[in-house]
């Protein structure tokens, strides 16, 4: 991505043209497939090429949306830190006026102690705004320093709430989750950093406006001199924060790329599988040139600032002896007293390091608006795609679900992944779900517990329809055993209760659902047992096999003691002996409950009550063991291919 001006911008003089050349060969280096710049940035290149002049445009939104973010966080706070600023520069005004007392007492034409005694009332008028001033800024970062934490935290926590609000399809969705990392990883912080950027503009226009307030009464023609001074500081600082943006998008790739293996050579998990392949040194190699781009790309960026940086200081230092010119020309004239001009070359050294200081926290706040942008594009878009929440309540218990027409497409997909399909599931009754990789079997299970919603057809609840129902009211009367289940960093007892967090019991029935499922045993083996931290990252963390993992996934559903219990591949990673433990405990449960089975063991669900067979998203047969074994069709086939793996050639 070279690294070419703005359409706003003149044309390139021989130095620029130089860089240009430096970055077609960076991009070069940058062209290996995921080190290429990411198609999702394109937006926020276009951001960090702005000109000078549209920052000012958008300066007023960013500082709109700053202290909105700011007075959401914490009402009290933020007029806090507002009163405070306001007083301040209240405060550094009387100030600078003083100086003139100041001056007026010194230069009188009197005796030494009669000019330091008509001086003395002007000096601690001085001397108290300094101290008043100084009190108020230290308020006023006192609560500065409430504000942000808590603009942080609001952030935070409304990026998690719109994750997790959003529809399960959302997470299929390539365009949601790019937009989701870049909140996270610069958005969230972004928020922030605008709101204190925000808050040091705010500071620094009102000690501004007290300076020029100062330089009007005492001579208007200052006014537009300072303003030229700090043009060429305003200008660098912009260019500066653009090349700065411009080399995060370039590395953005490269940085994610070199920390994902940093953290596998780090890491538990992959260190075994690491040595067993010596890849310590191919690793090793790949991170090393990963950071030689990432470092080299830095002092190139860092050597144009640089430059930049030179050449506004140095306009800037022209443009301000231009101002004391003038100022020495008015008081040569005699179109300014002397005490008057003392006090106007303070208020100018005043106003000069508030504009300096405004430029480059313009150019700090209108950076970290490119990556707030970020968020709210997120927040928007997640709002966009949150479920629908119609107000019903699915029923506690019901008789029968029905399935007519169940029709559902992922994202993007060329084929639904399932399609109209009909189903009953009674109470009491076990069914399983049979069919290859890819039948649909998952995906139909996501739809019964409320997962996803279908997008043709119906499923009802005894009469009502499942789509009037808030998707939390139907989760909660639905337990689900994972293929995979999320190992939570958390007490092997609330890796348990976390099914039904809700409830308030003691460990007896945290203990039968653990036997339940088979896992009391191992965690009584445990160092703290039940309160064991189930984690190896912290400190007393204990881990687990993949097969107790599964028993305590098990042990979580028996304990939600939900109506409707979906089991996908339950004893995936269970020893036999467990597997037929598990499965005669849920025959058990199935009595006044529903049990929805997925297995590729065929023997485990002859004993189901109906079996739906599916392919390509249909089912294709149905029945009980033995009628479908009689059809010969696609179950009689995987079954008879699975039985025959067990007897004897």
């Amino acid at each position: 991505m070279p690294d070419a001006p703005s359409s706003t911008e003149e044309e390139p003089a021989p130095a620029a043209r130089k860089d240009q050349t430096a970055d077609e060969g960076v991009q070069a280096e940058f062209e290996d497939g995921e080190l290429a710049l990411p198609y999702w940035l394109t937006s926020t290149e276009e951001a960090a090429n702005t000109s000078f002049f549209r920052m000012l445009r958008r300066l007023p939104r960013l500082l709109r949306d700053a202290w909105l973010l700011a007075w959401r966080a914490s009402r009290r706070t933020t007029a806090a830190v507002v009163v405070f600023q306001v007083f301040g520069g209240v405060a550094s005004a009387v100030g600078m006026i003083s100086v003139v007392g100041v001056f007026n007492g010194l230069l009188t034409e009197a005796p030494t102690p009669e000019r330091v005694r008509a001086a003395i009332p002007s000096l601690l008028l001085l001397v108290g705004a300094a101290a008043l001033r100084g009190g108020l800024a230290s308020a006023a970062a006192a609560a500065n320093g409430r504000l942000a934490p808590k603009v942080f935290q609001a952030a935070e926590m409304r990026l998690l709430a719109l994750t997790t609000r959003v529809d399960l399809s959302t997470f299929d969705n390539a365009d949601w989750r790019d937009a989701m990392e870049r909140a996270r990883d610069r958005g969230i912080s972004a928020a922030e950093q605008l709101v204190n950027r925000a808050i040091e503009l705010t500071t620094n226009v009102v000690g501004l406006i007290a300076a020029a307030g100062v330089l009007a009464v005492l001579h208007p023609v200052l006014l537009p001199l300072l303003v030229l001074s700090v043009v060429p500081i305003a200008w660098a600082a912009v260019r500066s924060a653009r090349l700065n943006h411009r080399r995060m998008l370039r590395l953005i790739a490269v940085w994610r790329r070199q920390r994902m293996l940093a953290e596998l050579l780090a890491a538990r998990e992959p260190a075994a599988e690491l040595r067993a392949f010596t890849l310590r040194s191919f690793l090793l190699d790949e991170i090393r040139r990963l950071l030689t781009i990432s470092t080299n790309e830095e002092i190139r960026v860092t050597t144009r600032q640089v430059r930049t940086t030179l050449v506004g200081t140095v306009l800037s230092a022209g443009a301000t002896g231009v101002t004391y010119t003038v100022l020495l020309w008015l008081l040569w004239t005699g179109r300014m007293e002397l005490a008057a001009g003392g006090a106007a070359a303070y208020a100018v050294s005043i106003g000069i390091g508030k504009l300096r200081e405004m430029a480059l926290t313009a150019n700090r706040l209108f950076e970290q608006g490119l990556y707030f942008s970020d968020f709210q594009g997120f927040c928007e878009l997640s709002q966009e795609r949150a479920e629908p929440a119609p107000g019903g309540k699915a029923p506690r218990h019901f008789t029968e679900i029905t399935l007519r027409g169940v029709t559902f497409s992922y994202p993007d997909a060329q084929q639904p992944a399932v399609r109209d399909v009909d189903m009953t599931l009674r109470r009491g009754e076990v069914i399983a779900l049979v069919g290859e990789n890819g039948s649909g079997k998952s995906t139909l299970a996501t739809l019964l517990a409320g997962l996803h919603r279908p997008q043709h057809g119906t499923i009802r609840w005894d009469e009502a329809d499942a789509t009037s129902f808030d998707p939390d009211s139907v989760r909660e009367r639905v337990a689900v055993v994972m293929q995979e289940p999320t190992r939570w960093p958390l007490s092997a007892r609330l890796n348990i209760t976390i099914g039904r967090h809700q409830r308030v019991t003691g460990m007896p029935e945290v203990q039968a659902a653990a036997r339940a499922g088979d896992a009391h045993e191992f965690v009584m083996e445990l160092a703290r047992q039940y309160e064991t931290l189930l984690s190896r990252h912290f400190t007393d963390g204990a881990d687990l096999s993949g097969g107790q993992w599964q028993r305590l996934a098990v042990s979580r559903s028996f304990y939600r003691d939900a109506p409707l219990l979906i089991c996908d591949e339950p004893t995936a990673n269970l020893d036999a002996r467990a597997e037929h433990a598990v499965y005669q405990r849920l025959r058990e449960l199935a009595a006044g409950r529903t049990v929805v089975l997925i297995t590729h063991r065929m023997a485990s669900v002859r004993e189901a009550d109906r079996i739906y067979v599916l392919d390509h998203g249909t089912v294709v047969e149905q029945g009980d063991h033995e009628s479908l074994m009689a059809v010969g069709g696609i179950y009689a086939q995987l079954f008879t291919l699975q039985a025959s793996a067990y007897q004897s050639a």
